[in-house]
């Protein structure tokens, strides 16, 4: 029987770590590049004892062969990697910061993470023959003028600003697999991940999930930005995986754009009303803050064409998946 390889940049991340464990979980040998600017060592520890599983401490600007090198004008970014890399069937590229905090505070390693790392790695895949997959985001929709967002809208993005550094470099990784798949035939494809929580999201990444559940495990007041009508959609993370899986494995998917997340939409002050009451603190005070600059008003995906195409659609449901998140966070006060 023939030996799978996949590849996973950003594979010590909270969705990383997961893909992680689904594909070692299916017989795959996994290898998992991570620089550990947002990622974490223990949310992999458990495997680096698995047989299937390596891990390497690199950074996807530098940590690719010689062979895949830069046009002149931009090799001075990249010097000092090694002359390899592990053979791969599959490549899942999801080594970006993905929360606010994350992007906002390495957001030129974000862009070029996005941008450079995303060049090279779809050079490997079109020498190699490998399966790529890139983990875009909904925030390529910005706020929009659509609703529910379809892969067929544009968007409404700020090109300048605080989320630009995230959005933008998205947006032109984006570009990067048009070009490659249109040009070269590269079989490459990406997905527009919309909200995902679980065990493993980081509880200082300014997320809405992990902010909440844990001010409310902690007894503090929670913190509701604007007035909280504005609306989110939560996959959980397992969903997500199987979808990521779905998108690279499924026949004739080269060149497609999928929304992978949950459509059930709630508006935020009901959300932290039930993060309330499934932690056990009905009387926690919820205190507004100002809406952040360029934050969405709504935002829901429109999954038909994954339903259609990949045959996927969520499972769990927001109840039982931030009940699941919730006993994850008690486990770390």
């Amino acid at each position: 029987m023939k030996r799978i390889h996949s590849l996973v940049t950003g594979g010590a991340g909270f969705v990383g770590s997961h893909l992680c464990d689904f594909l070692v979980s299916q017989g795959h040998h996994v290898v998992c590049v991570d620089n550990l600017i947002t990622g974490k060592l223990e949310n992999i520890n458990h495997l680096r004892r698995h047989s299937q599983f390596r891990f390497i401490n690199q950074d996807v600007i530098k940590g690719l062969p010689r062979f895949l090198a830069l046009p002149r004008f931009l090799r001075d970014v990249t010097r000092g990697f090694p002359r390899f890399l592990p053979k791969a069937d599959y490549v899942f590229h999801l080594a970006s910061p993905a929360s606010p905090v994350g992007y906002m505070k390495n957001s030129i390693e974000t862009i070029l993470t996005n941008s450079i790392g995303t060049y090279r790695l779809l050079e490997y895949c079109k020498r190699k023959g490998a399966a790529f997959l890139f983990a875009s985001t909904s925030e390529v929709y910005g706020n929009p003028h659509v609703h529910p967002q379809v892969e067929s809208y544009w968007g409404n993005v700020n090109s300048f600003g605080p989320r630009s550094c995230y959005d933008e470099s998205k947006r032109l990784g984006e570009a990067l697999i048009y070009e490659y798949v249109h040009k070269y035939k590269t079989n490459a494809r990406l997905v527009r991940i919309f909200n995902t929580y679980g065990p493993r999201l980081n509880e200082n990444d300014g997320r809405v999930v992990s902010n909440l559940i844990t001010q409310a495990l902690h007894g503090d007041d929670l913190t509701v930005y604007g007035d909280g009508s504005q609306t989110r959609s939560f996959c959980y993370v397992s969903d997500l995986v199987r979808g990521l899986w779905a998108a690279i494995s499924t026949p004739r998917t080269a060149g497609e754009v999928f929304n992978l997340g949950n459509p059930q939409e709630t508006t935020i002050l009901k959300f932290a009303q039930t993060v309330k009451e499934l932690c056990g603190k009905p009387g926690a005070k919820i205190v507004k803050k100002p809406l952040p600059q360029d934050d969405p008003i709504k935002r829901k995906p429109n999954i038909s064409k994954a339903k259609k195409v990949l045959k996927w659609e969520p499972k769990v449901s927001l109840k039982d998946g931030l009940q699941y998140t919730i006993e994850y966070y008690r486990g770390r006060i």
